[in-house]
């Protein structure tokens, strides 16, 4: 249900609280006391079925005798009755519902047993609900505590959602102490209905929020969490800490990639594909949330120290390499300036030690000069207390320099008692100061990090094709069927490498001989060196049962190699059913040995594993994560984390592998993996460069007997099923498809092309300057979210888009979308907008809307005359606009 009627939680005009008392120390006594204590302009109610009244308040024995229908009812009663109070809710029309109540699926089938009576309660009425077990939810700009916690936290400007009740009221001690304040304080407890994808939705357009720290235990609905961070973490900062960070061993896995990805690190995987800022500490929460929020986005690692003191300055040069960063190197302007402003003895390079008879004037000079230098990205203060500079008079400098800055300064103020205030002061003025360098440091690099995300997150891709023909397409479905019906959950190797060969990836093929006779033949007809492999249903793993044989030469080492494998293997396991063995070509590695998988994880689905593979997988734990679909740059920056990619850009006499093959190799994995969710696990391992190619040497895919209802792709993947030819009236025949990030090129050739007058009324206003952030947020797109279909034509073998109309569905809502238009000047009146508007209602009809509403100008005839044709419904909107409407329904 996304956003919808959450205003009744977080907006309420009335309350109810079921289950308030007069008994101190109980929720239902804190809870109401809150309520009426912390200046909540709205109306409370106590129902209490054995009382007159609750803290001086009249109560009501039961929900349906309260005098009004309220926004939201709280109900803080024994698990055993919440049933029938949120039923009683129901039939009274209150519509938002908070469970306090502990009881349910935390204490084992029983209480999931009432969470399913619960939900189908929630469905019925069509209610909005947050808990069970949780601790409320804390709203300071209405003055609003829900809790049974202490005090009211101070006004800020972050978003707090917790999943743990026990960390929240930690956090808001902590917060209080640390005079951090929030916008709001959710506690999620048991998500039954109310998620962390639709709070990221709800304050991502919430006023008072500039950034979101979550505190995740679990995610439920991946697919709706990763579509509502990558929304919304280009505005406002996403900040979270994940429990569970190490867990005591890995499950055991049919697959390398199965035992390598841990649930951990495919967290990690998840939050840097979605653009979240991952921290460690509750204490780097709101450090790194306060610079997010305050400070802009650095354009590279290269930070600049400006110190009173060499020591404070060496311990942040060390935090700084330890944590992936760079010292900038000082340009010659820089050190000219600084020479002529600084002692002699000056440290002559970065960090920049102006003395410890440093004044304000002095650190003014220095700080100014590192900042007009283009190889500085970022700049840290540090200022030792000492007889000279005066804290108070250096802060202030450093307020006014940061206005006229467009790159982010930190300040350390080792100390307290003298240097205290202004650290306040700093701080009051959007300039994170902190305690010591360190702490200023690791702040810097989580904003670069972020910064480095988003970058990676909307860069452009290269145009690839990879998918493959759909011929293929039975013959792959047919595979995975007999081995089913055979009652096989993994697939014989040759029927692993025909899979892999029809999405274009090479592989040694292997040939089946099932006596020694056959062996030699068949390594004669392959040629030497072969490999011998057990060829068996039984064996995941050959290596380990003693049934891979390498690098054999000739028929006498083959016939030996046989005959030892096949006593080996019956002794490593006799319940294994040996059907002889396989043959194939030996492929001499001399680039390294990678690894390329894929597993089915129980939150995020289909995961993708690339790095160092061979034998030394598991050992060395080279490894980076990613999640299909996955374009040229995604596959790129999943490379580049691993150790593997020094050995392919080649290294100590190691060749330098063919990058774009291995990226379309990448890219054709994905695509596979994306068109079958039967896969449970697939290894390609080991994967070897050989010339320009690279060739899959061993494969295994384990089939999952049951996909259905299980979660397979969190990244909604191109829709295909959206692309169609037309004809316009002058006969130029235009495909019409789904936009896609490639595109950015020929979306920016298009724009060129509109006049003024189209540009304003598509956008309603007029635009000059396109820069890359803006083509990013109309070609890299949520296909989840949005869909924008483009018209397209080859105009001397050249791709040209023609114009563009737009579906874009309202955050966190799935029954209305808004649409918008555009069709180049060139080749309007030829039928084309009349397609597009065609094809809008077709789609929003397919995603299963009820309403598509749009706003054009007055002044914009040949759009109002179209949108008449299609029977829009007009209305009045801002000044000089319309409103118009379409029911979906009809």
């Amino acid at each position: 249900m996304g956003i919808e009627n959450l205003d009744k939680i977080f907006k309420p005009k009335s309350i109810a609280v079921v289950g308030a008392s007069d008994k101190e120390g109980s929720a239902g006594y804190r809870i109401f006391r809150n309520l009426i204590g912390s200046g909540y302009n709205g109306v409370a109610y106590p129902v209490n079925p054995t009382k007159e009244s609750v803290q001086g308040v009249q109560a009501y024995p039961t929900v349906d005798k309260l005098p009004k229908i309220v926004d939201l009812a709280i109900i803080a009663t024994p698990s055993k009755v919440v049933l029938d109070v949120v039923e009683q809710c129901g039939k009274k029309g209150i519509i938002g519902i908070l469970i306090i109540s502990a009881g349910f699926k935390e204490i084992g089938k029983e209480g999931v047993a009432l969470e399913k009576q619960l939900l189908k309660i929630k469905e019925k009425y069509g209610l909005r609900l947050v808990g069970p077990n949780c601790v409320g939810f804390i709203l300071p700009y209405l003055n609003l505590n829900a809790t049974f916690a202490g005090s009211m936290p101070e006004r800020g400007n972050i978003a707090l959602i917790s999943q743990s009740g026990a960390v929240c009221g930690a956090i808001l001690d902590w917060a209080a102490a640390a005079k951090v304040g929030f916008s709001s304080f959710v506690s999620v407890g048991s998500m039954l209905d109310v998620d962390f994808g639709d709070l990221i939705d709800y304050f991502g357009t919430d006023i008072h929020t500039r950034s979101i720290v979550l505190y995740i235990e679990s995610i439920t609905n991946a697919r709706k969490f990763m579509s509502a961070a990558r929304s919304f973490a280009r505005a406002k900062p996403i900040i979270v800490i994940k429990s569970g960070r190490f867990s005591e061993g890995a499950k055991a896995a049919a697959s390398h990639t199965g035992a390598m990805a841990g649930e951990d690190a495919v967290y990690d995987a998840a939050f840097k594909r979605a653009g979240i800022v991952r921290v460690k500490e509750i204490s780097d929460l709101f450090n790194c949330s306060s610079i997010l929020a305050k400070q802009p986005r650095p354009t590279g690692p290269n930070l600049a120290i400006v110190t009173n003191a060499g020591g404070p300055g060496v311990l942040a040069t060390d935090a700084i390499i330890e944590l992936g960063g760079k010292l900038a190197k000082l340009s010659p302007e820089t050190m000219e300036k600084l020479n002529a402003a600084l002692p002699p003895h000056w440290s002559k390079g970065n960090p920049v030690d102006i003395i410890g008879d440093g004044d304000e004037n002095r650190y003014q000079k220095a700080i100014e000069a590192c900042l007009e230098d283009s190889n500085i990205d970022g700049l840290l203060v540090i200022c030792v207390p000492q007889v000279v500079a005066n804290p108070k008079i250096l802060s202030e400098r450093i307020i006014d320099i940061a206005k006229k800055s467009t790159k982010p300064i930190l300040v350390a103020f080792p100390g307290e008692e003298s240097v205290y205030h202004a650290r306040q002061l700093l701080n009051r003025n959007n300039i994170p100061a902190y305690s010591t360098p360190e702490e200023a440091v690791e702040s810097y690099m989580y904003l670069y990090h972020y910064a480095r995300n988003l970058e990676l997150l909307f860069e452009t891709p290269e145009e690839r094709d990879v998918k493959p023909s759909a011929d293929h397409q039975e013959k792959l479905k047919k595979i995975l069927s007999d081995a089913l019906n055979e009652g096989r959950a993994l697939l014989t190797e040759g029927e692993a490498k025909e899979f892999l060969e029809l999405y274009n990836i090479k592989t040694t093929k292997p040939q089946i001989a099932i006596s020694e006779k056959e062996a030699v033949s068949l390594a004669k007809k392959v040629g030497y060196p072969i490999v011998m492999k057990i060829h068996s249903r039984q064996i995941t793993h050959k290596s380990d049962a003693g049934g891979v044989a390498l690098n054999l030469q000739c028929e006498e080492v083959v016939r030996d190699a046989y005959k030892t494998m096949m006593k080996t293997v019956k002794q490593n396991a006799p319940d294994a059913i040996i059907e002889g063995v396989t043959i194939q070509k030996m492929i001499k590695n001399k680039g390294g040995e990678f690894i390329l998988g894929s597993k089915k994880d129980p939150i995020f689905g289909s995961i993708i594993l690339f790095g160092m593979g061979g034998i030394y997988t598991e050992l060395f734990k080279d490894r980076s994560i990613g999640f299909p679909p996955i374009n040229q740059v995604i596959t790129q920056r999943i490379i580049e984390k691993t150790k593997a990619y020094q050995l392919l850009k080649g290294f100590r006499g190691i060749a330098p592998a063919n990058m774009e093959k291995v990226e379309e190799t990448m890219m054709n994995f994905s695509q596979l993996i994306s068109d079958h969710p039967e896969i449970q696990e697939i290894d390609i391992n080991p994967l070897i460069v050989e010339g320009d190619d690279l060739i899959a040497v061993d494969a295994r895919i384990v089939v999952d007997k049951h996909p259905k209802g299980k979660p397979h792709l969190i990244i909604s993947p191109y829709p295909t099923k959206y692309m169609k030819t037309l004809s316009l009236k002058d006969g130029t025949e235009v495909l019409l498809r789904p936009i896609k990030p490639e595109d950015e090129p020929l979306w920016l050739e298009m724009f060129k092309t509109f006049s003024e007058e189209s540009v304003r009324f598509r956008f309603f206003r007029i635009i000059k300057d396109t820069p890359h952030e803006m083509r990013t947020r109309y070609c890299n797109i949520d296909y989840d979210r949005e869909i924008g279909i483009v018209g397209e034509v080859k105009e001397k073998g050249k791709q040209r888009l023609l114009g563009v109309t737009r579906l874009i569905v309202e955050p966190g809502r799935d029954d209305t979308a808004e649409f918008a238009l555009i069709v180049s000047d060139k080749w309007q009146r030829l039928g084309l907008g009349s397609e597009f508007l065609d094809y809008t209602i077709h789609i929003a009809k397919d995603k299963g809307l009820k309403k598509l509403y749009g706003i054009v100008m007055k002044d914009n005839v040949p759009m109002i005359t179209l949108c008449r044709e299609k029977k829009f419904k007009f209305s009045e909107g801002d000044p000089g606009q319309y409103y118009i409407e379409y029911n979906l329904k009809t």
